[in-house]
């Protein structure tokens, strides 16, 4: 029961992520804000909402593994899973803002939220609003680079501009449908993961480091992999970098800064953040060497065989 629960709590959470961005966008478009805006900020944000309610689902709960590690989890999976299979169908390409901004943002974020939790076992308010602070702080200077930027239409994609003739009923029909599927979505999840949990024998940490991670990064490995088989352009790397960064400031700050997150199992600290580290920090030489500027078959080949060996791993611990 389970793997139902946990099946149709996905499901409700793709659901209602997908009608949160389409109102959003058409929202936004009413109060006439840029597209480029809305692409950056609006979009970033709804499609970060599945993630920030399973997380303060779970810390409501009384289960801070389950928040920690959904995050911890997604953001492993983004690089290991999401890239490794999009770059081994289709090579990427890496634009100079990657390691000018994007990447160094998500690195300083990832060893700040890795000396947050060692320093007092817990992520509380003060520290919520320090993340969600970098993350405006950050906006800003990617809103700004980008109004100067000559390729400002590459930026923007992903919003339809379609949604500008939306009514106002439709919005609000939207808006609810949304809100409740993502309410519903993340508690029948958080339920279903902690069920699993019990009756496979292993940790709530280990359950949400994997399977609740790789089920939330469903939809954009869907998307990334229709693309590249296409031969479309296959989703960004700097894309997946966004989703990293966002999944600290806004998933984690945000719930910090309603309930306080605890580290409840040591191995968040000793190996899963680790292994956030490590993913996050290799893409550095894997942008660089042999060929520049490219992330082929091979390298993702390398991410992904690293990723079943992380999932391995963490279930072959048990706790």
């Amino acid at each position: 029961m389970s793997i139902v629960w946990m099946l149709l709590g996905l499901v409700l959470l793709v659901v209602g992520g997908e009608f949160l961005v389409r109102s959003s966008v058409a929202l936004s478009f009413k109060f006439n804000i840029s597209k480029l805006v809305i692409g950056m900020t609006v979009v970033s944000f709804a499609t970060s909402a599945p993630e920030l309610l399973v997380s303060l689902q779970a810390a409501l709960d009384g289960s801070p593994d389950i928040a920690l590690g959904n995050v911890i989890g997604s953001n492993i999976a983004n690089i290991g899973l999401v890239l490794g299979i999009t770059a081994f169908i289709s090579p990427l390409t890496i634009d100079k803002d990657f390691y000018k901004l994007n990447w160094p943002m998500m690195m300083l974020l990832s060893i700040a939220l890795y000396f947050m939790l060692r320093s007092g076992l817990i992520l509380d308010f003060k520290e919520g609003l320090a993340l969600m602070i970098s993350l405006v702080i950050f906006l800003f200077v990617l809103i700004r680079r980008s109004r100067k930027a000559t390729d400002i239409a590459m930026e923007t994609d992903e919003v339809d501009e379609t949604l500008q003739t939306t009514s106002n009923f439709k919005v609000i029909v939207w808006l609810l449908i949304g809100a409740v599927a993502l309410f519903f979505g993340s508690e029948w999840l958080v339920v279903g993961a902690k069920d699993m949990a019990f009756s496979l024998g292993v940790s709530e940490r280990v359950i949400s480091v994997t399977m609740v991670a790789i089920g939330t990064s469903v939809p954009e490995l869907a998307a990334s992999v229709i693309a590249a088989m296409k031969k479309e352009k296959a989703i960004s790397l700097g894309n997946l970098i966004g989703s990293n960064i966002f999944n600290i400031a806004s998933v984690l700050g945000l719930t910090a800064m309603i309930h306080p997150i605890p580290v409840n199992n040591p191995n968040i600290l000793s190996q899963d953040i680790f292994w956030m580290l490590g993913f996050a920090a290799v893409l550095i030489p894997l942008a660089f060497l042999p060929k520049r500027l490219s992330i082929g078959r091979y390298k993702g080949a390398l991410l992904l065989g690293s990723y079943i060996l992380f999932v391995y791993l963490a279930f072959m611990g048990g706790n």
